[in-house]
């Protein structure tokens, strides 16, 4: 098969952390490349950006990267795309045409990719069925009341999509309730598959030789958080959780994310740790390349997870994978994931001293999941790209036998 990969406003291969690169770009990107060795031809068309200037790329077998382009490219917020959705459906046809290429499936990646892929549907040229998976949904993320509201036009445009769209993919079956929910879609058009990791990349170290190669304190208890830095990921219950435990004890935050020290959302994160008077336990290490990820789940003690929402928690399943366990709100697949005191702890109660003693009992007992590394590495058993890619394979199968 011959799948029209859509990721339009973020880039596979884009620095991870950034604000609008994430977990979408390693699902979109890892995904593809297994896709790729069971034998599909991956199309992965990408908006133009200065930092990768090729148009096409091949990533891995079977995998190209195709940076596509419209006029007046300067703005780069992934809004911008919106009011050009036309334009570029009209630039992947275009590249398509002067291939000589013809595809079997679009799969888009997030609404405004969606919205695209629902343009090119449209096309005679382009009879062929349309999936998407949404990756997060705007109407949950309203409903929290957290940062700026998402747009109408977004919520608007997953109503459509989920009621156009042949197949939706959902990681968890919490977020195919959401979709029914929110959106009204056909139960039957949802399909669940959960996202993967790489067990080869993320898998254990010594915890002293992971500290040592950080720079690390070598006895301190360390809490580890990855992910952007906005209201949505609860940075602040963790920065609050800190100075609850003041006096019981003082574990180092470790923040990885984050693309610009200057943006307001860190200064106001460095603020409001200040006013909470644990500014000196936080240690804010920017964004980091992947490969170099795992060293930080395996100089950590535990990695939290306090947002609000999350459609799965790539996160956790790295860290775990790394043989670390997590505190997490039961968010995403954190509450099939997380096995209490096994590899973890969930947070069901909303307040700041629920949060905090989670923290304390994980770190309090290291020398326990120091002992179960292997344990803890098993829960993630289960989430690998290959059987991922696989059920990815066979709804493509099912979806175009049945065009």
């Amino acid at each position: 098969m011959n799948i029209a990969m859509l990721s339009i406003h973020s880039c596979p291969v884009g620095e991870l952390g950034t604000k609008d690169t994430g977990g979408m770009s390693v699902y979109v990107r890892e995904l593809a490349k297994e896709l790729g060795k069971l034998g599909c031809r991956i199309d992965i068309f990408t908006r133009r950006h200065d930092a990768h200037p090729a148009p096409v790329t091949d990533l891995n077998e079977n995998v190209r990267l195709i940076h596509v382009g419209v006029a007046d490219e300067r703005d780069p917020s992934k809004l911008a795309v919106y009011p050009r959705i036309a334009d570029y459906a009209e630039s992947v046809i275009r590249f398509a045409g002067q291939e000589s290429f013809c595809y079997h499936l679009i799969h888009s990646h997030y609404w405004l990719s969606g919205m695209v892929g629902r343009s090119l549907g449209k096309r005679k040229q382009w009879d062929i069925p349309h999936m998407i998976m949404f990756h997060t949904l705007g109407a949950v993320k309203n409903t929290l009341g957290l940062g700026e509201d998402e747009p109408s036009c977004r919520i608007a445009g997953e109503k459509t999509l989920a009621a156009g769209c042949r197949k939706i993919v959902a990681p968890t079956a919490r977020e195919k309730e959401n979709i029914i929910r929110f959106y009204g879609a056909d139960p039957e058009s949802v399909s669940v598959i959960p996202c993967g990791v790489d067990r080869d990349l993320f898998k254990p170290t010594a915890k002293e030789a992971a500290r040592k190669t950080l720079g690390c304190d070598a006895k301190g208890k360390i809490l580890l958080y990855v992910g952007r830095v906005e209201p949505l990921k609860g940075l602040n219950r963790i920065i609050e959780s800190l100075a609850f435990l003041k006096g019981r004890m003082s574990p180092r935050l470790l923040i990885v994310g984050g693309d610009d020290p200057r943006h307001s959302g860190m200064n106001q994160l460095k603020e409001y740790a200040a006013l909470k008077g644990v500014l000196e336990q936080v240690i804010f290490a920017g964004r980091v390349d992947q490969s170099e990820l795992p060293l930080y789940y395996c100089a950590a003690d535990t990695l939290v997870v306090a947002s609000r929402y999350e459609s799965f928690g790539l996160v956790a399943l790295e860290a775990l994978s790394c043989g670390t366990p997590v505190v997490s709100t039961p968010v995403g697949v954190m509450d099939t994931l997380i096995r209490d005191e096994q590899n973890g702890l969930l947070v069901r109660d909303e307040g700041v001293p629920a949060m905090a003693l989670a923290i304390y009992r994980v770190i309090s007992g290291s020398r326990f999941y120091e002992k179960n590394i292997a344990a803890i590495r098993k829960s993630t058993e289960s989430f690998s790209w290959p059987g991922v890619a696989l059920r990815m394979k066979r709804v493509y199968e099912s979806v175009v036998g049945s065009a």
